[in-house]
Order: structure tokens, then C-alpha cells, then sequence
């Protein structure tokens, strides 16, 4: 009970001191507070895109995978791609039918190519509108969800029919409040009648995922030809075989090109794992150069609560005296003197923390950034402020305990 009622002493007593110097405590904890609003501003943006890339980028799930002519995963070396570019032929279909009817570690294997086109509807024409050739097993290799009609068929592709699965934008564009199954849209001039509506997924950075239109690939390749932009995409019998079904595909594009044992891929392989993996890489080192941010600004708001607090100890020699003249002892007021550093950074960590979760709604509003401020976050930041104002509050604790009590008394007040 007497521990109890010491600390709600000394809370408030660090209370009145806040309230009595508005613009001194303010500047006290300033450095706490941009430390903390640094840090919570950042994990917000870490975690957001994490939650983000889990949900929405990484559409290939644990057991995916792509083949690419081209796939460069981290830190972008410009000397290496065009290297890559001379190098890496492009993807054909005949390498597809080589190895869907050779592979025995996938469960399925698709074809996909990709390029930018034009939609016209009754209403309106969208420009750079994802056109996307695929096999009917894409969607359920992609997890493409049809929240109205269907995805593309075998049946579509065999007869190289004028079909398309479309994403939420143009739905909302072309088909608002009506019923597009079964409607046209033209793509490059030429009209395909809507087969499916795609779930919406959203934007990240201010680039929608739902502007798209998907057709068959051999409807692809009658329009364009099938000699640039073929992609692969496969999915492994289960997750404990995705490394087993990827050395596979690999041996097989190398059987298939006659490549040498000793000679370097000329095409590149890419899972959500090696993409998880680059993302933490990049988000691991912002995180260490926001900590050595974070450092510094507490290191310094700790240098000014351990000043302000020195003076206070000064300011209160005399009330010290009085307290030890009446039986107060040296751990008393060293508890007090530390509640009351603790609880003076402890605040600079909330209005931090409030700080940050302010800025975050802003940004989550005005600008494409996705951010989401994880619980952990908020813990670290109060507890690491509060640590910091107990450790800086320390020396001037050990000072005010151990005053001479008849010395501090002849002090004026």
C-alpha cells in the first residue's frame, strides 16, 4: 500500500510538472517524441506493405512458381540485365508443351503473355488496360476468383474464341449497374463478349489491380504471334516439393536448349518465397537505418530529461530536505525522482505514438502508401521511451536521495 501511494505521489507530482511548464515540457520530450513517431511511422509502412504483398502481390500462394526470361529479385543491376538481355531468349510455346508433358513434380503448368491495349465500351475508351493471354488453368493456378460469371475455358482456348475475363475497373466502367456477362467490349478494335467479372484486389502506390482484361492465349497469339513476352507459371504437387518441382522445370528448359552442365541459366525462376525474401532484405535494412535514427533521437531526449531533471532537483532541494526531515528515506526519493523521469517520457512516447497514428491515417488517405500500425509497435515505442527516461533519470535520482538533508534545508526555495 505505502508503494502504491509513493508512486501516485510521484505520478502526481510529474504531472503538476507538466502542467506548470507547458512549452519546458514540451521541448523536454520533444526528442522522445520524433523518435517514437519515427519509429511507429515506419513499421506502419513495413508492416502495411507486408500485409499487403501477403494478400494481394504474391498471388503465386506456397506452392507457385514462374518461369521468365528475365527475373531479377533485389537490388536492380542495370550491367546485369542487359546483359540478361542479350543473353536470355524469349519463352515459347513450344518449351511449354516440352515441359507440361514432361513434369512430374507439378500439380499444373501454365502459359501467360502480357501487353498493354485499349478498351472501348458504349461509354467510354480505357487506355493502358493490362491485357493478359492465359491458359484456362491460370486462374486456378493464380487464385483468380470470379465474384460473376466464369473464368476462360479449354474449350476458349481450343477454338480461339473472342471471350474475356474482366477485372472490377472496367466492370465499374463499362457495365455500371448492369449485368456485363454476356456483353461486348471491343480490345484493340475488336469485340469480345465477357465471360467473367474479377474479384476486386485494389491499388498499391495508385496502381489499380482490377484495370484488366483476360482472353485466351491462343486468341493472344492469333492477334499478336507467340514470339515475345511468354511467361510460365506452375504450381508444385505440394509445398514440401515446390524446390523439387522448380529443379525440374529448370532441367527441362536446359534439356530442351541443349545447354552445357557448365553453362549459366539463360532464363530465370522465381517463387513468393524468393519474393517474401528480397522484400524482408529491403524492408530489413530501412528498419536498421530508421533504428540509428531512432537512436540518436532518444539518445538525445534522454541527454535533455536527464538535464531537466537535474534542475528540477535543484528547484526542489529544499522539499527534499523537508521530506528527509520527516522520515523520508533515500529510496523514497529516488523512487519518486524516477516515476516521475519514467512517467515524463512515457508521455513523450504516447504523444508519439498519437503522433504517428495521425500521420498514418493522413497518408492511408491522401496517398497510395499502405499503412497499418501494428500493436507491436506501439508496445516497443512506450516501453523503449519509458526505459529511456528511467536509465537518463538515474544519475539525477542518486542525487536528490542522496542529499544532505540540514543542507538542503538552508537552501532557499
Amino acid at each position: 500500500m505505502q508503494s502504491r501511494a509513493s508512486f501516485a505521489e510521484a505520478a502526481s507530482v510529474a504531472v503538476a510538472s507538466l502542467r506548470s511548464s507547458k512549452l519546458r515540457s514540451f521541448l523536454t520530450l520533444l526528442g522522445i517524441i520524433l523518435a517514437t513517431t519515427t519509429l511507429i511511422a515506419v513499421m506502419s509502412v513495413i508492416h502495411g506493405m507486408d500485409v499487403y504483398i501477403a494478400q494481394n502481390l504474391s498471388n503465386m500462394g506456397s506452392e507457385g512458381f514462374k518461369v521468365r526470361r528475365i527475373v531479377m529479385i533485389g537490388q536492380f543491376n542495370p550491367k546485369k540485365f542487359m546483359e540478361m538481355q542479350k543473353r536470355n531468349p524469349q519463352l515459347t510455346e513450344e518449351e511449354y508443351q516440352f515441359i507440361r508433358s514432361r513434369a512430374t513434380m507439378v500439380r499444373d503448368f501454365g502459359m501467360e503473355a502480357y501487353r498493354s491495349a485499349s478498351v472501348t465500351c458504349a461509354h467510354e475508351r480505357i487506355e493502358g488496360v493490362q491485357m493478359q493471354g492465359a491458359t484456362s488453368n491460370v486462374g486456378v493456378i493464380q487464385n483468380i476468383q470470379a465474384v460473376n460469371g466464369r473464368f476462360l475455358a479449354d474449350s476458349d482456348d481450343q477454338r480461339r474464341q473472342a471471350v474475356t475475363f474482366i477485372g472490377n475497373d472496367i466492370r465499374e466502367r463499362c457495365f455500371t449497374g448492369v449485368d456485363p456477362i454476356g456483353k461486348y467490349v471491343e480490345i484493340e478494335g475488336r469485340p469480345f463478349r465477357v465471360v467473367g467479372v474479377g474479384k476486386p484486389q485494389g491499388s498499391v502506390f495508385g496502381e489499380s489491380l482490377d484495370n484488366y482484361v483476360i482472353i485466351p492465349i491462343q486468341t493472344f497469339f492469333k492477334m499478336y504471334g507467340s514470339r515475345n513476352g511468354i511467361g510460365f507459371c506452375g504450381v508444385a504437387m505440394d509445398q514440401t516439393h515446390l524446390f523439387q518441382a522448380q529443379d525440374e522445370v529448370r532441367m527441362l528448359m536446359r534439356a530442351h536448349r541443349h545447354m552445357r552442365p557448365n553453362q549459366e541459366d539463360n532464363f530465370g525462376l522465381a517463387n513468393s518465397d524468393s519474393l517474401v525474401s528480397a522484400w524482408d532484405r529491403l524492408t530489413g535494412a530501412i528498419a536498421a537505418t530508421a533504428i540509428a535514427v531512432v537512436s540518436v533521437f532518444m539518445v538525445v531526449g534522454g541527454v535533455v530529461i536527464m538535464n531537466i531533471m537535474l534542475a528540477v532537483v535543484t528547484e526542489r532541494t529544499h522539499e527534499i530536505g523537508i521530506r528527509k526531515s520527516v522520515g523520508a528515506r533515500k529510496r523514497d526519493i529516488l523512487n519518486q525522482f524516477l516515476v516521475e523521469s519514467s512517467l515524463l517520457a512515457a508521455v513523450g512516447g504516447a504523444v508519439g505514438v498519437g503522433t504517428a497514428w495521425i500521420i498514418g491515417f493522413l497518408v492511408s488517405k491522401l496517398t497510395p502508401v499502405p499503412m497499418s500500425m501494428p500493436l507491436s509497435a506501439v508496445l516497443i515505442s512506450l516501453v523503449l521511451s519509458t526505459a529511456v527516461g528511467l536509465f537518463f533519470g538515474i544519475y539525477p535520482a542518486q542525487r536528490a536521495a542522496r542529499l544532505d538533508p540540514i543542507a538542503a534545508l538552508r537552501m532557499e526555495r
